[in-house]
């Protein structure tokens, strides 16, 4: 009797449960793979969230996604805005897809590169980009978001307070009256909706902080007073975007879709507007060699899965594209995969301590920015090489006489500060260490964990050092330099050749006058 009876009672415990989840189905249901929202801020420094220790920002959100994170600590950028979208979206050194300015031609992404969002759609993700591109024209085909994987392309035009929303260069609405990330994240969270139950991933990159500056007067007003005017100004758009993740953590959670969402926040290089206001106790900007012209925060939260910790370990742009692949089970090919620089973070990630992670890794950082055609001349201009907490650097002008500002070089500023000056970009007094420059033709080497302000040249005391890092950096400018010049990250800038073109044309204007002038007796 006990033999019939315990079949019969499983065959009904079953056909109740598939009752149950008949008329009942689990609500919220989520895809297999999780979902990426990847949030990159511009111009913002390391040191702009009250958890960095800045002595005026209260910033809540960015705190807690501080808190509740993985957080690389030893994480490195590009000194500039699209050679670090390069690179995040690449898992290559910038150069190699031509990458080497923020002007044109020479932020266009070389076409022969393959990106991350072009890999995640054949994983079966949607993909978006909200905000800012920058590499490449957003109406020139084949250079533009939606031509390199990006199915939305989603940006706001116009003025900051009157946005004009393009979908795909295509106006879809306007938005008068309402601040531009404010629009961004709206549009961010409107698309997540769209997408449902479909595993996505969702870059929101910012303008803010950036210039031109300004925000909602709001967030402005508790500045005012404290520190200069475009200081105020700088420092309520990061209020502002801690105010936008708020937004977004809130959204997530309402619809309980935190679990099988991994949110990624990153500032794409170092301090710019609020440099003399607090640079965490760093030395160097946006465009200098220096640590503080390329640390940046790397905060990466999957709540269920990662147990918030800090991580040493150094780690860098180039390891996003590898560690995402890994984490949505993205397939990449043997040919591309071995052209890629960086590693996949998922052992740090997963880790619940120290770990022996690629100890011996470099990672090269060069500030780009020359006059085109003197690509050769600035080998050694603005260059550095992190190995674990060391920093091997030259930040310095180049030797090329001719290499000028109105070639849109930017040796002279240098050249100035070597000569005393206490101005610089981004600071009014404080150039002599932020912009200062290192004794002339050699290396100098510093322990960033004992030395954050890098004070204390340690070159002299620490030769074989040197020599390694020096020797490795060599190697890889000479590797990477023959294909950096293919593909375009030597040519000449669109607006020194529209400059010479409209000389030439007055030049000619002037030659064609001169047999209607009247001669003289």
């Amino acid at each position: 009797m006990t033999k019939l009876i315990l079949p019969v009672f499983i065959a009904m415990q079953w056909l109740n449960a598939a009752w149950a989840a008949d008329i009942a189905p689990p609500k919220n249901e989520v895809p297999a793979k999780p979902n990426i929202i990847f949030i990159l801020t511009d111009d913002q420094g390391y040191g702009d969230l009250s958890a960095h220790g800045h002595p005026l920002l209260k910033t809540p959100n960015f705190d807690r996604m501080h808190n509740e994170s993985v957080r690389f600590d030893n994480f490195y950028v590009s000194p500039s805005c699209s050679p670090t979208r390069a690179a995040l979206l690449t898992g290559m050194h910038e150069f190699r897809s031509g990458v080497t300015h923020t002007r044109e031609p020479r932020e266009r992404l070389h076409k022969d590169v393959v990106t991350l969002p072009e890999l995640l759609k054949k994983s079966g993700y949607r993909t978006a980009l909200i905000g800012k591109w920058h590499l490449g024209g957003n109406t020139e085909k084949g250079y533009r978001a939606s031509d390199r994987g990006f199915e939305l392309y989603s940006n706001v035009y116009r003025n900051l307070f009157d946005g004009l929303v393009n979908h795909n260069e295509k106006l879809v609405r306007k938005v008068p009256g309402k601040f531009r990330e404010d629009i961004y994240f709206d549009e961010a969270m409107r698309y997540i909706e769209e997408c449902g139950n479909k595993p996505y991933f969702c870059e929101i990159a910012t303008i803010s902080p950036h210039t031109p500056l300004g925000a909602p007067e709001e967030f402005i007003a508790p500045f005012r007073g404290k520190v200069s005017e475009e200081e105020a100004t700088y420092l309520g758009m990061v209020a502002n975007l801690d105010y936008n993740i708020g937004r977004l953590l809130d959204f997530l959670a309402k619809r309980n879709l935190d679990k099988n969402t991994i949110i990624v926040l990153m500032n794409d290089n170092g301090q710019t507007c609020g440099l003399d206001v607090y640079n965490a106790g760093m030395r160097g900007c946006k465009t200098t060699a220096w640590q503080g012209g390329s640390r940046a925060f790397s905060f990466w939260r999957w709540p269920g899965h990662w147990t918030p910790h800090q991580v040493d370990n150094l780690t860098a742009h180039l390891d996003f594209l590898p560690t995402i692949c890994e984490i949505t089970g993205t397939p990449v090919s043997k040919g591309l995969r071995s052209q890629l620089e960086g590693f996949s973070l998922v052992p740090l990630l997963e880790a619940k301590g120290p770990l022996s992670w690629h100890d011996d890794r470099m990672v090269f950082i060069h500030t780009g920015r020359w006059p085109s055609g003197m690509a050769a001349a600035h080998k050694y201009a603005k260059a550095s090489v992190l190995q674990g907490h060391f920093m091997l650097v030259r930040n310095r002008a180049c030797d090329e006489p001719t290499c000028s500002g109105e070639l849109r070089g930017e040796c002279d500023g240098l050249r100035a500060v070597e000569k005393g000056s206490h101005v610089g970009t981004y600071t009014k007094n404080n150039a002599q260490f932020h912009w200062g420059a290192t004794p002339p033709g050699r290396w100098a080497l510093y322990d960033l964990k004992k030395d954050i302000a890098c004070r204390h040249d340690l070159a002299q005391k620490r030769p074989e050092r040197v020599k390694a890092m020096a020797a490795a950096y060599d190697k890889w400018w000479d590797d990477l330099y023959p294909v950096m010049i293919k593909r375009g990250g030597d040519d000449e800038l669109m607006e020194i050749k529209n400059k010479r073109a409209e000389e030439s044309a007055k030049n000619r204007w002037f030659m064609g006058l001169l047999p209607c002038l009247p001669k003289k007796n």
